[in-house]
Parts: C-alpha cells; sequence; structure tokens
C-alpha cells in the first residue's frame, strides 16, 4: 500500500495544536500544567515534622468536621414539632441511615449500632463533598489517612462484638469454617477467610473510598486547568476548545456530587453488612 501524503491544511491544523500544546512547557511557568499526585501531599504551614503537623488537607477535614458539628446543633438546637426546612432536611438524612441502611441491614440489632453508622455517613458525605467546595478544591478523604481511621474503627468494631457474643472460639468457628463443606477443602477455604475477615475487609473498605475520591479531583482538575489553558493561553481557534473543558468540568462536578454521596452510602452500608455478619452465626 502507497502512503497518501496529507493534505496541506490538515498538515497546517496539526502543526498549529501541536505548537500550542508545546507551549505548555514554557519557561516562565505559563501552559497548561495537568494535574499530579503530588497535590495529595500539600507542604505543611503549621507544625511541620510533629505529629499534630497541618497541612491543606488537614485544614479541610477540620472544617468539614466543624460544619457537620454546627449544621446538626443548630438543627437540634432549633427542632420543633412541626420542622422548617433545615430540621426537616436534618431529619431525612438522619432517617435515611436508619432506615435504608441500619434496619434493613442490622434488623433488631440496627439501633445498637446506629450512633456509629449515623456518624461515619455523614463524616464521609462532608469529607468527600469538601471536592466540589469552592476555595477549598479536594476531597478530605482523597488522602488514605481518614478513610484508614473509619475502617480501622469499623473493624474494631466489627471483632468486638463477634467475640463479646460468640468468645474467641466461636468467632473464629463462625467465620474461618463455612458450616457445610468437606473437612478436606477447610484447608483452602479457611486461610481465604482469615483474609478476608482480617484483612481485605477493611483494606477494601480505605481503598475503594481512597480511590474514587482522587479520581474524581483529578478528572475535575484537568477539565478546569485545561479550560484555563485553552482561555487564556492558547491562540487561535483553539480558544473554542475552553467551551468543551467547562462544560466537561460542569457535568464532572455535579457527578463527583452523586459519587460523593455513593461512596458515603456504600461505605456505611458494608459497615453495617460486617457487623451484621460479626453477629450472626451463620453468613
Amino acid at each position: 500500500m502507497v502512503a497518501l501524503a496529507p493534505r496541506p491544511r490538515e498538515c497546517a491544523l496539526t502543526t498549529v495544536a501541536t505548537n500550542q500544546l508545546l507551549a505548555a512547557t514554557g519557561e516562565e511557568g505559563g501552559g497548561f500544567h495537568p494535574p499530579s499526585i503530588a497535590e495529595f501531599f500539600p507542604a505543611s504551614f503549621l507544625f511541620e515534622g510533629t505529629p499534630f503537623e497541618m497541612n491543606r488537607i488537614i485544614l479541610v477535614r477540620l472544617v468539614a468536621a466543624a460544619v457537620v458539628v454546627v449544621l446538626f446543633v443548630i438543627a437540634a438546637r432549633r427542632a420543633q414539632l412541626v420542622p422548617g426546612r433545615g430540621q426537616n432536611l436534618a431529619e431525612m438524612g438522619l432517617d435515611f441511615v436508619r432506615v435504608n441502611i441500619a434496619e434493613e441491614t442490622l434488623g433488631h440489632n440496627a439501633r445498637r449500632f446506629l450512633p456509629m453508622l449515623t456518624t461515619i455517613f455523614f463524616a464521609v458525605l462532608f469529607m468527600n463533598l469538601t471536592g466540589v467546595v469552592p476555595f477549598l478544591n479536594i476531597a478530605s478523604t482523597s488522602l488514605i489517612g481518614m478513610p484508614i481511621v473509619l475502617a480501622l474503627w469499623v473493624y474494631v468494631m466489627y471483632i468486638g462484638v463477634g467475640v463479646r457474643k460468640f468468645g474467641v472460639g466461636g468467632y473464629l468457628k463462625n467465620n474461618l469454617l463455612p458450616p457445610g463443606l468437606p473437612k478436606p477443602l477447610y484447608v483452602l477455604v479457611t486461610p481465604i477467610e482469615a483474609l478476608q475477615v482480617f484483612l481485605f475487609r477493611p483494606a477494601t473498605l480505605a481503598l475503594r473510598l481512597t480511590a474514587n475520591m482522587i479520581a474524581g479531583h483529578l478528572i475535575l482538575v484537568l477539565c478546569f486547568g485545561a479550560t484555563h489553558y485553552f482561555l487564556f493561553e492558547a491562540g487561535g481557534a483553539l480558544k473554542i476548545a475552553s467551551v468543551f473543558g467547562l462544560v466537561a468540568g460542569l457535568a464532572f462536578t455535579l457527578f463527583e456530587v452523586l459519587v460523593a454521596a455513593l461512596q458515603a452510602y456504600i461505605f456505611t452500608l458494608l459497615s453495617a453488612v460486617y457487623l451484621n455478619m460479626a453477629v450472626e452465626e451463620e453468613h
């Protein structure tokens, strides 16, 4: 086959586009700067080198926690028989966790674990939503420290309640020796169950949440960074591309709100499932 030479106009457009993109590596710090993993490890601005070191993500976590506390304190202090908008919204959120997560998953044990599940749901939700809040602009669950803390809380609770109810031997038997299997298969099944109970459950809780928040942040930074570049620094017809970048950024912002709520629901639901498995005799 004989390769066809590109048309002159196509060559010209390709050259212009290539030159504009290569200009992103300009000497004066201009151009397009793609997002990097360094954004999740910001520099410290207070107490550097100590256990109380403060950086941007920790500050965002504190802001999110303060907002949750203030909103629910205001809703509780102004509670009325006929709820207003704020109280109604707070009650809807609390009822959602109580009915759709705790009661549907844990049944008669729901009330026992409801405070824990409610705390986890709203903590994860608000810390996820900081990724789309102006001037915060990063989900405070996108650094794995906070997801690990929440996952360890769930881990300690479901092992603790299981051991308290069945004893160490009974808990290990219920979780590591599934009933109904031929005894030789326990040689294969028991190590897998041990990894699942003591490693995979807490690890996947933390990793799933962190990975989704990292991906969402990178996509938003990419869209709005490209919008800024094409609008203010690119030349000629490439400025039109800023419209597509802005539309994509707004669409992904709405999608990120959905993901933030969905991840809070999934994290809390799986926590309830694990707690239920710990207190039930058969799985």
